[in-house]
């Protein structure tokens, strides 16, 4: 399993990104300096998934495979956030594994993928099977951003698709396929540790439900945020411009 690592701070930052279609490594220079916020205060750690794939990999596998990477690592007390796909796995590890989290930060999730969160999964899955990576792309990135965003990021998705093998997208659709019936519902009352969700009200892949589901059920946690954006987005985690202070302030204090 691959990850990468900055910052220099006492405290401990994991961060589990959503499903992409290249690996999130590609990203590590921008990602690190979207982040720089924590530098000081805080080392982070953001993980891929496993190098090699089972032909079948539930999110709940996943997130076994990174629980134990950290114990391998020796990392503790653990200020966790997941995005999408990555809210799901941590969403299993906070129920499955306490004792390494501390604080739980969840942005654009859900804790149960029904028909309908899934049929936008379904359709990447589709054009990733018929390699149409270009369209996948298009129809990833409108579907993740709203549509100024989408704009900005044209070429940027267009030069990734034309840099995709199909490795990658065997990948991605293995990746894609584990979210199918997820459903963690009955684990949440097992999370213990303070929570923060965060999503939009125009989320195009799971839905503005999604968000009001998982957060009625974790408001009964010990100390429960939440903060709802509109017109940001399914990544609204990279979109609004004020996320990144909202999660560090809710791990500093």
């Amino acid at each position: 399993m691959n990850f990468f690592r900055f910052g220099h701070g006492m405290k401990t930052f994991v961060m589990l990104p959503g499903i992409s279609v290249q690996s999130v490594m590609k990203l590590a220079g921008m990602i690190s300096n979207m982040y720089k916020i924590f530098n000081d205060d805080f080392t982070v750690y953001v993980f891929d998934r496993r190098n090699e794939l089972p032909e079948k990999y539930t999110v709940a596998e996943m997130a076994e495979d990174t629980a134990e990477t950290m114990k391998i690592l020796g990392l503790k007390d653990i200020c966790l956030f997941g995005a999408s796909q990555g809210g799901m796995m941590a969403q299993v590890i906070a129920a499955e594994y306490p004792e390494l989290v501390s604080k739980l930060a969840l942005s654009s999730t859900s804790a149960l993928v029904d028909e309908k969160q899934y049929s936008v999964l379904e359709r990447w899955i589709s054009l990733a099977e018929k390699k149409e990576t270009v369209s996948l792309y298009s129809d990833f990135g409108k579907s993740i951003y709203p549509p100024d965003t989408f704009e900005k990021v044209r070429g940027m998705l267009a030069f990734a698709a034309a840099n995709t093998n199909d490795a990658e997208l065997e990948r991605f659709i293995t990746l894609a396929k584990a979210s199918k019936n997820f459903d963690i519902s009955d684990r949440l009352a097992d999370i213990k540790c303070p929570v923060l969700v965060t999503g939009s009200l125009d989320d195009a892949v799971l839905g503005k439900e999604a968000i009001y589901h998982l957060s009625d059920i974790l408001a009964k946690t010990p100390k429960f945020e939440m903060h709802i954006y509109e017109n940001y987005g399914h990544a609204c985690f990279d979109t609004a411009p004020d996320h990144k202070q909202i999660l560090f302030d809710f791990f500093m204090h």
